[in-house]
């Protein structure tokens, strides 16, 4: 059992028969593994909504036939060896964190826990790079960085649960992305097994180069499709010793993403800046107006500057209590309401995309208006989060509470609402991936470069072994 999920599964829940052949062969390749079922049951989910009722009535999806604990890149790419041998898939598992069915195995397959790959590697002061296993959670990596006066600065919701390699297979965004980058900006290096064993070290070499594309990037954001990650290097910056923090209120969500796009384009990057539409300042900060709260740290002459440029062009909205920004702290890591929501009948989800500022206004409130007009909805709302030079992410938050077909409501939600996002030209994902959930749209979302995608899948995995189905290829989505 494991404390990382919304909700467990009974201690009782029954398994099919564990698979003789597979545990036999598991055990004379000395690999740590499990068949037991409540082990099973757990490795059999991640953080997918839809897995939550399923757990609640101790129905497992999609059964793996065994965990296996890697304790090495030689362990992976023996249980890959393994994998070839026997025809069965393989899906890569860090802290199941993902909220799009990415981390769930197929059944049968394999489930392979990276946990225990945990190890801080090397630490370079003078160039300010880390080297660590991808099976390492957030605060671990932070804690060890913290004694040498370093951070990586990537710290998503899921901080407390999720892992490096989980970072790297989703392209995942910290909540400080302003300042630091998301995880495609930090990384420099990775070591990865393929499917045919293969061990592969990538980039690592310096700042940048030009000795042809850059295969690092070609499994950031491979869902554990291509190739399992088992290490990285990632840029470690200096610990802030100054931070500065504001708040204001728009009349209006429109008018705050335009202050939000000046900023931007001024060149000024505070680590936080994220705007709120009505309905969820109201719920999160009791105000009836859109909220922005604003957090910079760093060099106090760059954060001064930085908030000089906020302050000027959030000239037409109204100051508010900085104290908004610990108010939004002490809560930014709180994961745990989604199971109690779920639980007690509503369908609760979020759907995370990016678009360029010229449209981002219109996206926004057509989404909204998309998902408020499906019957049994009771709830859409929106905020920024995320924020560049020539665009943003959006973030919509929406619940409902059917009668009937939960799952046909979820789906319904995410497939209007995902197609609104098509339509428009906007990016289908910002930074919580594709996984099982939105593979559908793959095809549409990538348009003529999707048979790319699935001739890199076919070249590098071509028994489709890891991950199949995720991404929308190598096997049929859910």
């Amino acid at each position: 059992m494991t404390s990382s999920m919304p909700n467990n599964f009974p201690r009782d829940v029954v398994a099919p028969p564990s698979d003789v052949e597979l545990s036999t062969a598991l055990g004379e390749l000395g690999l740590n593994f499990s068949v037991d079922a409540h082990e099973r049951a757990e490795h059999g989910r991640d953080w997918w909504p839809l897995a939550i009722p399923l757990t609640e009535r101790g129905e497992v999806r999609a059964w793996p036939g065994a965990v296996v604990r890697a304790r090495s890149s030689d362990d992976v790419a023996t249980t890959l060896a393994l994998a070839r041998r026997l025809g069965r898939s393989v899906t890569v598992q860090g802290g199941r964190s993902s909220v799009v069915g990415g981390a769930t195995p197929a059944d049968g397959g394999l489930a392979l826990d990276l946990t225990a790959m945990n190890h801080v590697l090397a630490i370079d002061d003078v160039t300010g790079t880390v080297r660590v296993e991808a099976g390492c959670r957030g605060p671990e990596l932070e804690a060890v960085l913290s004694s040498h006066g370093l951070t990586v600065g990537h710290l998503p919701q899921s901080f407390d649960l999720a892992t490096v390699g989980g970072w790297l297979a989703c392209r995942g965004a910290g909540q400080y992305s302003n300042r630091y980058g998301k995880i495609e900006d930090i990384v420099r290096g990775l070591r990865v097994i393929l499917a045919d064993g293969s061990d592969v070290e990538l980039g690592d070499h310096g700042p940048r180069y030009a000795t042809g594309p850059d295969l690092v990037q070609l499994f950031v954001g491979s869902e554990g499709t291509l190739g399992v990650i088992t290490e990285a290097t990632l840029l470690a910056r200096r610990r802030p010793a100054y931070e500065q923090r504001a708040a204001y209120a728009f009349d209006d969500f429109a008018q705050g993403l335009e202050a939000c796009r000046r900023i931007l384009q001024r060149d000024a990057h505070p680590a936080v800046l994220r705007l709120y539409d009505a309905v969820e300042s109201r719920r999160s900060f009791d105000d009836e107006r859109c909220v922005v709260i604003v957090l910079d740290e760093g060099e106090p002459l760059l954060v001064d500057a930085t908030m000089a440029i906020v302050e000027a062009e959030c000239h037409a909205a109204s100051p508010l209590d900085a104290a908004l920004v610990a108010r939004w702290l002490a809560h930014r890591n709180d994961v745990g309401a989604l199971a109690p929501l779920w639980q007690g009948g509503l369908v609760v989800d979020t759907i995370e995309v990016a678009g360029p500022w010229s449209t981002l206004a219109a996206l926004s409130d057509a989404v909204l208006a998309s998902l408020r007009a499906l019957p049994e909805m009771l709830v859409a709302s929106v905020h920024q989060s995320h924020a560049y030079l020539d665009g943003a992410c959006l973030y919509f938050t929406f619940a409902g509470r059917p009668e009937t077909n939960p799952e046909a409501f979820y789906r319904g939600a995410w497939d209007t609402a995902s197609r609104v996002v098509l339509e428009r030209g906007a990016a289908l994902s910002h930074h919580h991936g594709v996984g099982r959930n939105r593979a559908r749209f793959m095809r549409e979302a990538l348009g003529s470069a999707f048979p790319l995608l699935v001739a890199l899948k076919h070249m590098l995995d071509p028994l489709n072994l890891l991950n199949p189905g995720v991404l929308g290829v190598g096997g049929e989505p859910w």
